[in-house]
């Protein structure tokens, strides 16, 4: 999955811009999901504007490491983006000087998926681990900085974020990478089963909820071919509903 969100849309001139939704999804919705557990303030579009442009400029340095023809275009646009980031973050970080211990997980977690495509083991699932964790980050930033704390409700949002995307990144294997192992297949039925009951454990059953549709969505397609577009329609919905849900009962 990593490598489907790692892929580029690129030319030797032209702007470098991931152009895969499931990339989209994971920069937007864990932000939207903390921002809403908190307390929204117009300098959250701020905040916003820094993740994604982090976002943009790690990938493109990471694109990099991988096409040596390319690499001084895409180093410029990495080092562009990371500009522009700084440059949204300073007034978020004024607010709230804390933010800045975000970067420490953030650049360990980065180091992972250097190494990985490094070693171009870039699509293994523990390198999707670590990349859904730093986008799960996205959702606690965006949680303290609209007024929450160092507390459970922060954990939660990390933890329900990261449970909800490691599922999607099951799923998607089984209906492209791994599309007719069975293993895969049940290791993505049982997650999906499994996951149910991690809300409950918490604290916070009516967050079972938002994990139903992937369940089932998951037990009726996984190790079936499934059109790229459709699963990029039917991982929109899922996210959408996610966040919809999620905002109703968290």
């Amino acid at each position: 999955m990593i490598k489907e969100l790692e892929q580029l849309k690129s030319t030797h001139k032209g702007i470098v811009i991931p152009h895969e939704h499931g990339g989209w999804a994971m920069i937007s919705v864990p932000f939207l999901f903390g921002m809403l557990a908190g307390t929204p303030q117009w300098s959250h579009l701020l905040l916003f504007i820094a993740w994604l442009f982090f976002y943009l400029a790690s990938y493109a340095f990471l694109q990099a490491l991988k096409r040596s023809k390319q690499r001084d275009h895409l180093l410029k646009w990495s080092a562009n983006y990371g500009i522009i980031a700084l440059a949204a973050l300073a007034y978020p970080l004024f607010q709230k000087p804390s933010l800045c211990y975000f970067g420490i997980p953030f650049v360990l977690l980065l180091i992972v998926n250097i190494w990985h495509v490094k070693h171009k083991s870039e699509r293994a699932i523990v390198n999707d681990l670590y990349a859904i964790l730093i986008f799960s980050l996205g959702g606690a930033a965006a949680y303290l900085f609209g007024s929450g704390g160092w507390d459970k409700t922060m954990l939660m949002v990390t933890l329900i974020n990261f449970l909800y995307f490691m599922g999607t990144a099951f799923f998607v294997k089984t209906i492209f990478r791994e599309r007719g192992n069975k293993q895969w297949e049940a290791a993505a039925r049982t997650y999906h089963v499994l996951i149910l009951f991690v809300p409950w454990a918490c604290g916070y059953p009516w967050m079972t909820l938002p994990f139903v549709i992937p369940l089932i969505r998951t037990f009726l397609l996984a190790g079936k071919q499934v059109r790229p577009m459709k699963a990029g329609i039917l991982e929109i919905m899922g996210a959408v509903q996610f966040i919809v849900i999620s905002w109703i009962v968290f």
